[in-house]
């Protein structure tokens, strides 16, 4: 059993959200030069080449579970989904603007529980969600008048994610992380390897005729992409999820000084409203959700 050092773990999550917003900057400087289906393939194929030397090191194995190879295409085709409506938005958004409305995915996994899986969601938890949707449209309102529906991307991008948390769920029950981090870059792989095949103009014309640069940016995409991801998972092994759920809305200032650094972009005076209402309702939902879990488990001890 893995002994607790949130120190440690909240160290890998600050990196993850450090590593998160970089690695989507380098797909916005390589949008306007690389083909977005060779963009998510280079991504996961540098996962796949990272990720199964580990697993074979480890002793772990390739044989999936009963039951489990299709929810891992599933979360797979879930990931490449989200991943490509993500690089997409970024052709046309600033960093920051696009980070914030994929945020609202919190409060979408919150209404799929509910209306989904017929999960109970109180009354505060549907208000905080109310008003994190009225953030998303305050960030999203000047971003459509500026570049039409991409600016709707990002909700793609946020339900995409939240439908693949679930999937995640429960796959992670049955495999180990780095396992299935490297079956998940192997399918992937294959798949896009396939799309690009049949159709290779679909997403932007294909060419691999690259200069030394792009080449070495691509590269980066795929590491950075693959070790953000490590991170994130490796965090939840020293650190409780509660401790580290907040902190991953530091993506969002990451990723506005990094666009500022870049792209020189900020968000205008609407949109960083909304930001700050967005994560608002999100911190709340939070620390509303832990400090129930606490009382939870006091209530047996008091009666």
């Amino acid at each position: 059993m893995t002994t607790d050092r949130p120190f440690l773990g909240v160290m890998l999550m600050l990196a993850f959200c450090v590593l998160a917003p970089l690695g989507d900057s380098i797909a916005k400087l390589l949008g306007g030069v690389v083909a977005l289906n060779v963009l998510i393939l280079v991504r996961f194929g540098v996962q796949a080449v990272i990720l199964l030397p580990l697993v074979a090191l480890g002793g772990m194995g390739f044989r999936l579970p009963p039951g489990i190879l299709a929810w891992t295409l599933m979360r797979t085709v879930l990931h490449i989904l989200g991943i490509g409506l993500m690089f997409s938005a970024l052709r046309y958004l600033p960093l920051a603007d696009a980070l914030a409305i994929a945020f609202v995915m919190p409060f979408i996994m919150l209404l799929l529980g509910h209306f989904v899986m017929g999960e109970h969601v109180g009354l505060h938890r549907m208000v905080a969600c109310s008003v994190g949707f009225i953030g998303t449209l305050l960030v999203i309102q000047p971003n459509f008048v500026a570049v039409g529906y991409p600016a709707l991307l990002p909700l793609g991008v946020a339900v995409v994610f939240a439908l693949f948390m679930m999937v995640t769920r429960k796959v992670a029950r049955a495999l180990d992380p780095i396992k299935l981090q490297a079956i998940s870059g192997v399918q992937a792989t294959l798949i896009l390897v396939l799309v690009v095949a049949l159709w290779p103009a679909q997403f932007g014309a294909v060419s691999f005729q690259y200069d030394g640069q792009t080449w070495g940016f691509l590269a980066a995409l795929g590491l950075i992409g693959t070790f953000a991801h490590l991170f994130m998972t490796w965090s939840l092994r020293f650190a409780p999820a509660s401790t580290l759920a907040p902190m991953q809305y530091l993506e969002i200032p990451f990723g506005t000084a990094i666009g500022w650094l870049i792209f020189h972009d900020l968000p205008n005076g609407i949109a960083a409203i909304g930001i700050c209402i967005t994560v608002g309702a999100g911190l709340y939902i939070i620390l509303r959700e832990r400090r129930l879990a606490q009382q939870s488990t006091k209530a047996p001890a008091a009666v």
